[in-house]
């Protein structure tokens, strides 16, 4: 019963499993539970589920109301811990602020970044402030253009918690541009902004590959320079730097988004 109770209902903890169970005339305490739950690999919420998509696939049962959320609750702690599942190019995007330095005689200067998280096909632009309007400019101007060039809709995006992302819908310039676009929020973990490791890692290899070299080379006097330049280094990194990822395997970020765009279509024509 306990074995079974834990597949029924993996999202239950030890406590409220044996609780549940009295109900039902099984006296178990919490750590009688948990022992038992040691014994058949099932301690932890990701191991029962693990059980749950196993009789799934060799029964063909019929999830419960309980089973499904609990499954939509992994899919999205998947997400802002870093685990992204992606399904095709413009499934889900992720977007960050990044502090680049002090430019003299223009200020502070921030960068946007959008990394589609199938793809890895990546979007940069500069500005002197971190605001909600700014994180919006660097979609409607860089991002949503392309995706709509290439015919592939912009689903959810992933941000941190920064003020620049989050805030009410009817008072919020990014939130109020993502909800007239119908585009879905997700946000990371509270106090975790490594979670949102797509753009993390990108910015190292930003950092490396192109601020240290280029602030070496030149001397900047104006964001518009700057920005030139970045948007070359943006477009060989979209186009010639090859990825070793699960998804590029060796491709360019563009050559893996041109190739996922048929996924897109299969899926696409299947709703149909």
């Amino acid at each position: 019963m306990v074995v079974e109770y834990a597949i029924e209902f993996p999202a239950y903890g030890q406590a409220r499993a044996s609780n549940e169970l009295r109900k039902m005339g099984v006296f178990v305490s919490g750590s009688g539970v948990r022992s038992i739950w040691v014994r058949h690999n099932l301690e932890n919420f990701k191991k029962r589920l693990k059980a749950l998509e196993a009789k799934v696939a060799e029964e063909g049962i019929i999830l419960s109301d309980a089973q499904v959320a609990a499954l939509e609750k992994k899919k999205l702690d998947d997400e802002v811990c870093g685990e992204i599942q992606t399904e095709h190019p413009g499934y889900l995007g992720s977007q960050d602020t990044f502090y680049v330095g002090n430019l003299k005689g223009v200020g502070r200067i921030y960068q946007q970044t959008f990394v589609d998280t199938y793809s890895k096909v990546a979007f940069a632009k500069l500005y002197t402030t971190k605001t909600p309007i700014t994180a919006a400019d660097t979609l409607n101007d860089r991002v949503l253009p392309f995706f709509e060039q290439q015919a592939l809709p912009m689903l959810r995006i992933l941000t941190d918690r920064g003020t620049e992302y989050c805030g009410r819908v009817d008072q919020h310039d990014y939130q109020l541009y993502l909800a007239i676009n119908d585009i879905d929020h997700t946000k990371t973990k509270v106090k975790s902004p490594q979670t949102n490791g797509i753009c993390e890692r990108f910015h190292k290899t930003i950092l490396q590959e192109f601020y240290q070299v280029t602030f070496r080379k030149k001397l900047y006097d104006s964001l518009e320079e700057l920005q030139k330049d970045l948007d070359d280094w943006i477009n060989h990194y979209n186009t010639e730097r090859t990825h070793q990822g699960k998804m590029c395997c060796g491709r360019t970020p563009m050559d893996t988004l041109l190739d996922g765009k048929s996924i897109w279509a299969e899926k696409n024509l299947a709703q149909i």
